[in-house]
């Protein structure tokens, strides 16, 4: 079966840096729509650190909690329709519009099951916003970070988009880590099995590896 992300270890030191240092946000998701990208980033960030670890179930590595933690906090601020199309690439456009749904659904709790496993591995991790290059009227923006703790401080950036409307706010559609964007990787990673096995196939294949995820 395809390494369908990455590698599990590296997901869960890197990501886990990522997600929990600068996504779970405890603050009114509201408030993003009138904040600028970094400063929105900035916020998450210094609230969610806090949340960690001042509360000892998390560190405790309590699954069910932190599952259910990055489904109410993370996922709210994540476009999973523009995510999962570029993860799949131009299988995407061949999908009908109930595997693009089960497509979706299986990305996401791909994404859950993992962000919530690599919550455990905060530790004393803290996260700088570097200086932002856009304008006030940008709509897509890149925030770049470092997280920085024991070791080499790590490259984590953000690419959103400003939605409108109801729920309006920053939305998070890629990511990059140490200079590799994971959208990218996902394409090509879902791109051969898409080749080898058809949507269905990348669709039992997500699918097998939640439910392998879940049993853990």
């Amino acid at each position: 079966m395809m390494n369908l992300i990455l590698n599990r270890r590296f997901l869960l030191k890197l990501l886990g840096s990522l997600l929990s240092t600068s996504l779970l946000a405890v603050a009114a998701p509201v408030l993003a729509a009138d904040m600028a990208a970094d400063a929105f980033v900035k916020q998450l960030s210094d609230e969610v650190v806090e949340t960690i670890k001042s509360d000892k179930s998390f560190q405790a590595s309590n699954m069910v909690k932190l599952t259910a933690l990055v489904d109410a906090k993370v996922m709210p601020h994540v476009n999973f329709r523009r995510i999962t199309a570029s993860a799949v690439g131009p299988g995407w456009l061949k999908a009908t519009p109930e595997q693009q749904k089960q497509l979706q659904d299986e990305f996401k709790a791909l994404l859950l099951r993992t962000y919530a496993g690599a919550l455990s591995q905060i530790t004393d991790q803290t996260i700088t916003v570097k200086p932002l290059r856009a304008s006030p009227e940008d709509t897509e923006i890149v925030v770049r970070t470092e997280v920085r703790g024991k070791g080499e401080p790590i490259q984590l950036d953000y690419r959103l988009e400003k939605t409108p409307g109801v729920g309006s706010g920053w939305k998070i559609y890629n990511l990059n880590v140490m200079g590799v964007w994971l959208m990218e990787t996902f394409r090509s990673q879902f791109s051969q099995e898409i080749n080898a096995k058809g949507v269905d196939g990348l669709i039992a294949t997500l699918k097998s590896r939640n439910q392998a995820m879940a049993g853990k």
